[in-house]
């Protein structure tokens, strides 16, 4: 399930209520930026795929190995075999860190950030062996996906420089850069980004620049990235010094990094994230992941004099180090996620009040069903392995509230009429139930929702073991009758709590 605003708003711009394409819409902008490439894509999942977020996913994964094979291409032909295979190694991990959860978790959010990323390293690696034309057409490409590609005709400027090649190879490029800069100021939407401020704030900008370099040492401590982030930058000038065109590609790769950093800096500084800085945020560890790999790289070819086992040393603590800190940052990313896919039903039952909660555009729903995009397709269930929307159940038992035998309890406040979040927890034998139901007072299914979710889901005056809250939704005007949770088939009726 696509559970973010940028999905739906995007479909819902795109096409008309039967799902066709508005070609003319895919070249608006997004974000304040291009956004044709992702657009495309977007519809393409919901025409062909049927809306399946795990296929923008595993392009996501595909487009981040053609980064770590670009990356590869690069290193010269001088080191050995075994230290290529290092470096490639400690691009992978890196590249794949654990820190970059949401981009593997909603294929929304990497299909909106890594095409651009990936099309400006193909550029760079192109330009790198002197193929111009070719990494001209990458750059143009990654300009057509997203804002984050902006800056590299500037970077293929800087790689024809430091290969001493001619004049026009690095003037083109950089003319072509101010024009592209240029019309993307004068024809982009007025106004900030939600939540970035429009304070000068040089003390927060830069924070948020050093601290999307050095994100991969921290999962949640602002001030940890940004020592970090300086330290990147500092290893980083201290290794460029020996410039080279052998090296020209890395040093490009570096710039790029710190350019994405200064774009983040400009346009997306807030305090009102996790951390207090927007350099933390799951998705922005790629430019630390560039910036690091650049200084891997940097660091093998100009001291050719490190022994293989101090590369290995170094590349393996840098890698599993930094994934180890991750993991926190992602098990955050899943526990924010979690309550978002209750979108699903309340798309499917035509809850707005929720959609609005949840962000996610209703606008959206006539082309999605005239597609049939998830949750508009008979892949759609409530996850009880039986009862459905529209089901009939038997009269289901009670499940008394408060401690009983075998640890079977619950708690819920229940609204008399739908499109409202419904909230509530419950354990059956000590263990959670495998789904909640929401019926009518005949006993019909009318809406459903997700169990399991963090306690601070659930709004009920005891509170909620970890892992037994859950979260329906039933149909707006709709008369609820009761929520039902089932274990292992049998249908248990929670009793309501006074509001």
């Amino acid at each position: 399930m696509h559970v973010l605003l940028d999905y739906w708003h995007v479909l819902a711009k795109i096409t008309d209520d039967n799902g066709d394409l508005l070609f003319d819409q895919v070249f608006t902008y997004h974000l304040d930026q291009p956004f044709v490439l992702p657009s495309l894509l977007f519809w393409a999942d919901a025409a062909w795929f049927g809306g399946d977020n795990r296929i923008l996913t595993m392009l996501t994964v595909l487009l981040v190995a053609g980064i770590v094979a670009c990356l590869y291409s690069m290193l010269p032909d001088s080191l050995s075999t075994t230290k290529k295979s290092v470096a490639l190694a400690g691009f992978s991990w890196l590249l794949f860190s654990s820190h970059a959860a949401e981009l593997w978790l909603q294929g929304t959010n990497g299909i909106s950030w890594i095409p651009a990323v990936f099309f400006c390293v193909l550029a760079i690696a192109c330009a790198h062996r002197g193929m111009s034309w070719t990494a001209g057409a990458s750059a143009a490409l990654g300009c057509l996906s997203f804002g984050a590609a902006l800056p590299i005709w500037f970077v293929l400027a800087l790689v024809a420089w430091l290969r001493k090649d001619s004049r026009l190879r690095v003037l083109i490029p950089g003319v072509i850069g101010v024009l592209v800069v240029t019309a993307w100021f004068l024809t982009k939407p007025p106004g900030q980004h939600s939540l970035a401020t429009s304070a000068f704030d040089p003390d927060g900008r830069l924070s948020v620049l050093a601290a999307a370099l050095g994100g991969l040492w921290s999962a949640d401590v602002a001030v940890v990235a940004v020592i970090a982030g300086g330290i990147t930058i500092a290893a980083l000038v201290h290794f460029v010094r020996e410039a080279s065109p052998r090296v020209s590609g890395w040093i490009a790769l570096a710039t790029y990094a710190t350019l994405l950093a200064g774009m983040l800096a400009l346009g997306r500084t807030t305090d009102q994230v996790p951390g207090g800085n927007v350099g933390l945020i799951s998705r922005y560890v790629v430019i630390g992941a560039l910036a690091t790999s650049a200084l891997l790289a940097l660091a093998a070819i100009n001291r050719p004099q490190w022994p293989l086992r101090e590369l290995l040393i170094v590349t393996a603590a840098v890698a599993l180090v930094t994934h180890a800190i991750g993991g926190a940052k992602a098990e955050r990313v899943r526990h924010d996620y979690a309550p978002l896919n209750l979108a699903a039903i309340a798309l499917r039952v035509d809850a707005p009040t929720v959609l609005d909660a949840l962000h996610i555009q209703r606008a959206a729903a006539p082309a999605a069903r005239s597609l049939g995009a998830y949750p508009f397709n008979d892949t759609f269930t409530l996850g009880c392995g039986g009862p459905e929307l529209g089901t009939h159940l038997s009269t289901p038992a009670p499940l008394p509230r408060g401690t009983e035998p075998g640890n079977t309890r619950g708690e819920t406040i229940i609204p008399p009429t739908g499109d409202t979040v419904l909230s509530g927890w419950a354990t059956i034998g000590g263990t959670r139930a495998d789904c909640v139901l929401v019926v009518d007072q005949n006993d019909v299914v009318i809406g459903g929702g997700l169990i399991g979710l963090p306690s601070s889901a659930a709004r009920t005056k005891t509170p909620a073991p970890e892992g037994m809250a859950w979260q329906a939704v039933a149909p707006a005007g709709a008369t609820i009758g009761g929520v039902i949770a089932v274990k292992t088939g049998t249908p248990y009726r929670l009793q309501a709590q006074e509001r």
